[in-house]
């Protein structure tokens, strides 16, 4: 080996003895990742967390129901059945009314009030009842549905326009009582039931259309918060001072819990109090047309409302465009939406104000 050769040489182990040196350094200064060290020098192994998985958001629903706006798996497209519901002291606890998407609540005769109460998106199968008899302003409130009307009797004016407008209707006295029955645990007349399917297969018998038109109510959307002032009890005064209807708003549940004299209004068929996620009071003219005590119910020239939902009020008025439409609730001219859920109407008399017979916290 020459000189230049050896010179060349030494300089190479050299580089590659720095380079080695090198990487040496790097290594020793640079921690492995997923490791910790004890105590000891160990190196031991640590598993990073997997993140959590983002919840998969809840599918919306495919079908509404018309009169409730809740999702639905399939679409309700029955025909609806407005069933007069008899609200005497010795008719209660009724049942069926929580399978109910809509109820009416109206003064009949003496004071007591008729609750109309309108099935379209349920297929329950229990008992519906005590069912009574029906007025022309009650045949109003059901057509206001397109509905098939269900009662037992009517009065001289309430017959005279079922039979002479041809009014789809079953009525457990004259043309339908094959579709009614009696219970034995109650007294005549606080005992007239039926339920859905019998009365579905009565109004397919008399050949009454079995889809119709049913009005679209306005719905907001899911999550969205009502405005309006504080309204977490509501009391209502029809005409009786001893017969009062209140709510008191559950904010675990977003509904108005319903009581008749301070104690809870119940279905009988499972217990449940009845509730509402919209609750809707309107003032209209009432008029006394005989010594009996039936009335004349104003339900189409409009007036003030109240709306509450999810604990607020908001003072509002009821409108009615046409016969054919329903009454519909607006503010400024800009019809209101409900809370996807049950609604739950009050109409009371104008006298003396209709401030008079309402009352809220």
């Amino acid at each position: 080996m020459n000189e230049k050769t050896h010179t060349g040489w030494k300089a190479g182990v050299i580089l590659l003895a720095f380079i080695l040196l090198l990487t040496a350094c790097g290594q020793s200064g640079k921690k492995p990742q997923n490791t910790v060290s004890n105590e000891g020098n160990e190196i031991i192994d640590t598993v990073t967390p997997e993140p959590e998985p983002e919840p998969e958001p809840e599918p919306e629903p495919e079908f509404r129901a018309p009169l409730t706006g809740l999702g639905l798996e399939e679409e309700a497209t029955a025909r609806p059945l407005a069933i007069m519901i008899n609200n005497y002291g010795a008719a209660r606890p009724q049942s069926g009314l929580t399978e109910a998407d809509v109820v009416w609540e109206v003064l009949a005769e003496g004071g007591i009030t008729r609750l109309v109460s309108i099935f379209q998106s349920s297929k329950a199968t229990e008992m519906i009842g005590p069912i009574r008899s029906i007025r022309p302003y009650l045949i109003e409130m059901g057509e206001m549905y397109q509905s098939v009307l269900v009662h037992a009797g009517a009065s001289n004016d309430g017959f005279a326009i079922l039979q002479k407008q041809n009014k789809a209707h079953l009525d457990e006295i004259t043309n339908a009582g094959a579709y009614f029955w009696r219970e034995s645990f109650r007294k005549a007349p606080h005992n007239l039931y039926s339920n859905l399917e019998k009365l579905r297969e009565g109004a397919s018998k008399k050949n009454y259309k079995e889809t119709v038109e049913i009005p679209v109510m306005k719905f907001a959307e899911e999550g969205a918060a009502a405005a309006g002032a504080d309204a977490q009890a509501v009391e209502i005064y029809f005409s009786l001072k001893d017969y009062r209807v209140s709510y008191a708003y559950d904010a675990d549940k977003k509904v108005y819990l319903r009581s008749i004299n301070g104690s809870p209004h119940i279905d009988m068929n499972n217990d449940q109090q009845l509730s509402a996620a919209n609750l809707v009071i309107l003032g209209t003219n009432h008029k006394t047309l005989d010594n009996v005590g039936r009335l004349a119910v104003d339900l189409s020239t409009g007036g003030p409302a109240l709306l509450f939902q999810q604990g607020k009020v908001i003072e509002c008025e009821w409108v009615r465009t046409s016969a054919e439409d329903v009454i519909r609730i607006k503010k400024d001219g800009e019809e209101l939406p409900f809370i996807p859920g049950k609604t739950y109407y009050h109409i009371v008399p104008m006298t003396p104000t209709f401030a008079d017979h309402i009352k809220y916290e």
